[in-house]
């Protein structure tokens, strides 16, 4: 293992998030235990400082003044385990898609939906990921996080996290206050397929799949070649996948807006009507829309893309332009998936 605490200086962020902007950083350690990190942040001594996953929820509008904790601690172990049940434990630095690839082979069904979604571990439970009819709260069992002040470790249980849609506590009034460090999750032995969300069926019947007898293999595959057919390869070109959440207004609004826009589309959501942001920001014109260096995908509006050569201010300043241009027309106040940093 290399010397993980050793301080690197004037280092470049850009192989470390995947929006690739070249912003530098005053300081970086590469960390791969608990105690790391807390040895770490004892020596502070009031420097700001950010432990920075796989770096694919974060905008760095310039550089960082200060140290990044490089998240490297990996690994997972089954806990727990009943007849029906496998209770596993995955540690925060371990990446998302492995994880669920890894789960898929073992035949552990209820996050295959959740394929290909970028990030690691830690970040799932802090804006309750999801995708294609599948939230993470629906498997979660717990987490154990470090307090920053205290530098304790405590353990949440799902009413604690309070999740919400793309949200939780430690998006809200505990942001920036806790490291997460593992994530506890509940995986079905005997897996419940669910292939009604999006395109999964009309993939699987292109492949000569019934969805009725499909294995979260073959659920799995089909979430990868759609997420792939719609979104750009961070390798390729820079982004973040989705920046913006999908928004949630009451039913009056929602209902208003049906008459003005007849083709408006809504899911019920928690509290509300979920409205695809997508397809706001397609109807303001920003689809496939190149502004300077960045621009909205040309295959999926809720991606803004780093063509090579965009600063932070330039992307953060088309999203907020995407946003001011939405509210207009729709009176819907789009809300950024991703830190702005």
């Amino acid at each position: 293992m290399p010397d993980a605490l050793h301080t690197k200086k004037n280092v470049s962020l850009k192989p470390y998030h995947t929006f690739g902007l070249d912003v530098m950083a005053n300081e970086f350690k590469e960390v791969h235990t608990l105690d790391q990190i807390r040895d770490a942040i004892k020596h502070l001594r009031d420097k700001p400082f950010m432990i920075l996953g796989g770096g694919s929820n974060v905008l760095f509008t310039g550089d960082y003044e200060g140290l990044i904790l490089k998240n490297n601690i990996k690994g997972n172990e089954v806990v727990h385990e009943t007849a029906d049940h496998v209770f596993l434990k995955a540690f925060s630095g371990e990446n998302w898609h492995e994880l669920v690839l890894y789960c898929v082979h073992h035949k552990w069904g209820g996050i295959e939906n959740l394929s290909l979604i970028p990030g690691t571990v830690g970040a799932a439970p802090m804006q309750n990921i999801g995708a294609y009819g599948v939230e993470l709260e629906k498997v979660f069992i717990s987490l154990e996080a470090l307090n920053l002040e205290t530098l304790e470790l405590e353990e949440f249980h799902t009413e604690q996290c309070e999740f919400g849609y793309r949200e939780s506590v430690f998006k809200r009034k505990l942001k920036g206050k806790y490291f997460i460090y593992s994530v506890t999750l509940r995986l079905d032995k005997e897996p419940v397929i669910h292939a009604e969300y999006g395109d999964i069926k009309t993939v699987l019947a292109e492949k000569g799949i019934d969805w009725n007898t499909a294995r979260i293999a073959d659920i799995s595959e089909a979430v990868i070649q759609i997420r792939q057919s719609k979104l750009p390869d961070p390798k390729e070109i820079g982004n973040s996948g989705s920046f913006f959440k999908n928004p949630v207004v009451d039913v009056a609004h929602f209902n208003l807006l049906k008459t003005q826009f007849p083709d408006i589309r809504g899911f019920e959501q928690y509290n509300g009507i979920k409205v695809p942001a997508a397809w706001l920001i397609e109807q303001c014109g920003w689809k496939g829309k190149r502004v300077g260096h960045t621009g909205s995908h040309a295959k999926q509006a809720l991606v803004l893309v780093n063509y090579g050569g965009a600063t932070g201010n330039e992307i953060w300043q088309l999203a907020r332009d995407i946003i001011d241009s939405v509210f207009i027309k729709f009176a819907i106040k789009l809300e950024p998936e991703v830190n702005i940093i």
